[in-house]
């Protein structure tokens, strides 16, 4: 698999019937190597190496926005049952482009996270929003602060 904008981590994969699978943490199963789950692989042990615990994160689970069933790659709990951090993930030939961050928008809507991020493995874009203002706020970095460990 392609290099990413990550550190290096090691994960455990295995092959079955000439496919590549990937050992997901969080899920605790093997989920089939495609390039859009490497880079959802490397935002998890992120995630996991500045101290966010396994309990805190949600992988790939479904919700519903305006009326139709969607899935979010990764979601990272805040206090109350919040949201603190919803990720999305693209693979790495996915440019990151207005439509991308659309629908995390769109997402958003339903989920109310206090960051966003959008990732393609090579690119991240980072963002607070500011409910009083209806504002997104880009950040240069990983909302690591905010995220209330």
């Amino acid at each position: 698999m392609q290099a990413l904008a990550f550190p290096t981590f090691s994960f455990t994969t295995k092959s079955s019937e000439n496919k590549r699978f990937i050992l997901d943490p969080i899920r605790k199963k093997f989920v089939l190597l495609t390039p859009e789950e490497w880079v959802r692989q490397h935002v998890i042990q992120d995630l996991r190496d500045k101290g966010i615990s396994k309990t805190r994160l949600s992988i790939e689970k479904q919700f519903e926005v305006m009326g139709q069933q969607k899935r979010f790659d990764v979601v990272v709990a805040g206090a109350n049952a919040s949201i603190a951090l919803l990720v999305e993930c693209k693979a790495p030939e996915i440019p990151i482009t207005q439509a991308t961050f659309d629908q995390i928008a769109r997402y958003q809507l339903a989920l109310n996270a206090t960051y966003l991020m959008v990732t393609n493995g090579l690119h991240h874009i980072y963002c607070q929003i500011d409910y009083d203002k209806q504002a997104y706020h880009f950040m240069p970095d990983f909302p690591l602060k905010g995220l209330a460990l």
